[in-house]
């Protein structure tokens, strides 16, 4: 989980593993989040758009794809969702802050998007 907010970050950890999660991983930035990439795969990704070491954190979703991460699945969480591109909402769904951590459940349960490779090969 890419979050900036301690706070909101392990009240999402904690929905996380009351649902079932083995283990959940919290980075506070873009740059946490590709080091652990770099070390390990996940299988989903919950990615805070908006930051404090970058305004578009949906970018990150573009490095998970270009890694090789084909098969993660994203969402993405943000409290303004006109900012995020069209094109990067189609790799994963987008949940608006505040939102019912059963939500987010419900959006991790359902099958990964396309990366955005796949998507440009339309």
């Amino acid at each position: 989980m890419v979050e900036d907010d301690a706070v909101l970050g392990l009240a999402i950890e904690d929905a996380l593993l009351e649902a079932g999660a083995q283990s959940v991983s919290i980075c506070p930035s873009a740059s946490c989040t590709l080091a652990l990439l770099r070390e390990q795969s996940y299988e989903a990704i919950v990615l805070d758009v908006q930051l404090n070491d970058s305004e578009q954190g949906w970018e990150i979703a573009e490095l998970v794809q270009a890694m090789g991460h084909q098969n993660v699945k994203i969402v993405f969480q943000t409290g303004n969702p006109d900012r995020i591109p069209e094109n990067m909402r189609e790799l994963g769904p987008v949940l608006t802050k505040p939102y019912d951590p059963a939500e987010l459940i419900e959006a991790l349960k359902k099958k990964a998007s396309p990366g955005l490779l796949s998507l440009l090969a339309r």
